[in-house]
């Protein structure tokens, strides 16, 4: 145990004081917080542009419609030909020209509309003429059929559905997103957590083999003991790394908003302003995030963290032992790497769309797939069984994937000079 605990604090002293590690750890979330920043203040600056559009309107039902605001001015040009206004448009460098042609009846519209510019209008503009456009032609069809308008909209209604469980429990339609976005930032957190600090495990395992230092450890330790060495003080070195860019993330998050005024969420005014909620949906929204088992998806999280950790670690440090160069894990990394993709998009495609659902489910007990799946489907609900029976199997595989890699890793560390094949890493097992 004293030797563990040896080669962890040497595998954490090594990863910490490495220049490179400190320089990326202060480094990346200034450079995170300073991308973000200038993309608020760039969509901030786009969203207080105004653009100029110019409309030529032949059939003079659409004029009116078209209402200026805080990003869009629309200039009339129905008096003049289409060519007097295009060329009006471009040498006054507006944003576009709208040309709506005559058109016998409202279905001959279709498909006619035109807009002319230098450049592609943007999505929002194109939808937003077209809503328009859409709009009035209903609104004339129907007075033409002999239909009140009036009338219609005043039926209008708007239907909420309530979703409550049988326990009489209830939440509101916006707390299946805030459980997607929980779930879908663990399980996206966790399969980054592992590549990173899995690849440096691996590296340092091949670092180590090549500078023939391993062979004067393994003379002292047991080879598993100098895996897990290796794997825990990674992790350790990982959660101070990951500890600094959280609080000093935070920190500089509130000196950019304060500093600079901007609100690094709200990137879009437009866009809030457009979807802006009231007092009672606001209220709603709160308690459907106090409602949320944080303290269960923390402890959750914990373990599936540790858990998927411990077991692409020590299969990374086996991958390591078994090759000479980093060149040479190539033929090994694809079998690691399938399964977290695997994970993350059953997460966000079949969990999303149907949390108990079969290969939701199935996948969130496959070991290599669970810590992400599960994760994902936590906040959703699932039944403590199920949970239970997904930690068994991984705990289990731990252990199993533990002594597989202990075996490659004794043999694997010793070997120079001869590349190692599936064939030949089977043959490792057998010793």
């Amino acid at each position: 145990m004293r030797s563990l605990k040896l080669i962890i604090q040497r595998e954490y002293l090594a990863r910490v004081r490495n220049k490179t590690f400190i320089v990326m750890t202060f480094l990346s979330p200034l450079i995170l917080v300073g991308m973000f920043a200038l993309i608020a203040y760039l969509s901030m600056l786009n969203s207080s542009e105004q653009h100029i559009i110019g409309l030529h309107d032949e059939t003079g039902l659409f004029v009116k419609e078209f209402k200026d605001d805080e990003n869009l001015q629309y200039l009339n040009f129905s008096d003049k030909s289409l060519d007097e206004a295009k060329k009006i448009v471009r040498e006054s460098e507006y944003y576009g020209l709208i040309h709506i042609p005559k058109a016998d009846n409202n279905y001959d519209l279709t498909g006619k509309v035109e807009f002319y510019g230098e450049e592609s209008p943007g999505l929002g503009t194109v939808q937003n003429i077209e809503k328009i456009i859409a709009n009035k032609l209903q609104r004339n069809e129907l007075i033409q059929r002999g239909i009140d308008v009036a009338q219609i909209d005043a039926v209008k209604t708007k239907v909420d559905v309530e979703i409550q469980n049988f326990s009489g429990e209830t939440t509101s339609k916006m707390a299946n997103y805030l459980r997607m976005f929980f779930g879908g930032a663990a399980g996206y957190l966790l399969m980054m957590f592992i590549i990173i600090y899995g690849n440096m495990v691996m590296r340092s395992v091949i670092e180590e083999k090549t500078n023939r230092i391993i062979e004067i450890i393994v003379s002292s330790v047991k080879p598993i003991q100098l895996m897990l060495g290796k794997v825990l003080g990674t992790s350790l070195a990982g959660i101070t790394q990951f500890t600094v860019w959280v609080v000093l993330g935070g920190i500089l998050y509130t000196i950019a908003g304060l500093y600079f005024g901007i609100d690094l969420m709200n990137a879009q005014p437009g866009q809030i302003e457009a979807h802006q909620l009231d007092i009672p949906e606001v209220n709603q929204l709160v308690a459907d995030v106090l409602n949320l088992p944080i303290f269960s998806l923390i402890i959750y999280f914990l373990i599936y963290f540790l858990g998927g950790y411990f077991l692409y670690s020590a299969i990374y440090a086996s991958i390591g032992a078994a090759v000479d160069s980093e060149t040479d894990t190539q033929q090994f990394m694809l079998p690691v790497i399938i399964p977290l993709m695997l994970g993350i998009y059953i997460g966000f495609f079949a969990v999303i769309e149907n949390p108990h659902g079969t290969v939701s489910t199935i996948f969130s007990m496959i070991p290599l797939t669970s810590p992400i799946v599960m994760l994902m489907r936590i906040p959703f609900g699932v039944p403590w069984w199920e949970i239970s029976l997904s930690i068994l199997i991984l705990l289990l595989t731990n252990a199993a994937v533990v002594w597989i890699a202990a075996k490659i890793y004794r043999i694997g560390i010793l070997m120079y000079g001869k590349k190692a094949s599936y064939k030949e890493i089977y043959k490792w097992l057998k010793y």
